[in-house]
């Protein structure tokens, strides 16, 4: 019982912190891969600190598990340059939850591998395809310039990639989460590095918001999501998941104003409706949920 309580306030807190990201992304000022690349640097190195105090030796990777470790790296950087391009084109809080579609992605995934779905599950994946299709909709009604669309299918190829990083990742159980973790970090600023502007020319960096995004929002935030994974039941994982969204709303209204329309909240609802209805395997006793974590970015 003490297990649950702590691994409960644990995922409540990873989930508060995942929900204020995309505020600071934004409140950077910096180009999307330039972001991305400082979550990466001090992320890793963050990480490190909390191998390295914790006395844990380093596994032994084989070269084909570091190089699927590294494969996932390569899939989680283009979901956040994705989901924080994204942002720049939609709100944080839509684009959320949009990027909550990640579980119908691992399940498409899952058939294109060869995996049977059920109908009940068909049902949730086309709700939540009616859901971002009224969003679509509703810019093209309201005489949008594009930039609802395009940020909406930004948003959705996030919940792509992440889905492919959790896919690797389950090749990989046998080895620490933070271990994981970091070997992602590092692959990302092998990979950022040549395209990032480590000196913007005429903008400072703004190192209090890089540093939140990599020792907060990266090595404490994971920290606390996979703790909270090994406590916890699935069910309960993918319950306590939508407050990720639900908190992403409130900050984009509080710092920026930001509200659905009515279309837009029906759309949203929708589509986080059918994501609890597929994780908490809502309408069947035998169906397990298809994701075990949350979709934090």
């Amino acid at each position: 019982m003490r297990d649950f309580k702590t691994g409960t306030c644990q995922m409540i807190l990873a989930m508060i912190i995942s929900g204020s990201i995309g505020a600071f992304e934004l409140l950077s000022g910096l180009a999307v891969i330039d972001v991305v690349f400082w979550r990466c640097v001090i992320g890793a190195a963050a990480l490190m600190a909390f191998i390295y105090f914790s006395k844990t030796p380093f596994s032994r990777f084989t070269l084909r598990q570091l190089l699927l470790a590294a494969g996932g790296g390569v899939a989680l950087v283009i979901n956040w340059l994705l989901l924080f391009a994204a942002y720049t084109d939609i709100s944080m809080g839509m684009a959320t939850v949009v990027y909550n579609t990640q579980p119908f992605m691992l399940v498409l995934m899952g058939i294109a591998l060869g995996e049977r779905v059920g109908l009940l599950k068909w049902g949730w994946l086309l709700l939540a395809f009616a859901g971002v299709i009224i969003l679509l909709s509703s810019d093209l009604h309201t005489g949008g310039k594009g930039h609802l669309a395009s940020g909406i299918m930004l948003a959705l190829g996030a919940a792509f990639f992440y889905a492919l990083t959790a896919i690797i990742t389950r090749h990989l159980k046998a080895f620490p989460p933070r271990q994981i973790a970091l070997i992602q970090c590092l692959t990302g600023i092998v990979m950022l590095l040549p395209l990032a502007h480590l000196a913007p020319t005429g903008i400072p960096l703004p190192w209090g918001i890089l540093l939140t995004l990599g020792i907060v929002h990266t090595g404490i935030m994971y920290q606390l999501l996979y703790s909270a994974i090994q406590k916890l039941p699935t069910p309960v994982i993918g319950s306590l998941s939508f407050i990720y969204p639900l908190v992403a709303l409130l900050v984009d209204a509080l710092v920026f104003g930001h509200t659905l329309t009515l279309a837009q909240a029906a759309g949203g609802i929708l589509i986080l409706l059918s994501a609890a209805g597929n994780n908490l395997g809502w309408g069947t006793k035998k169906e397990a949920p298809q994701m075990r974590g949350p979709g934090s970015a």
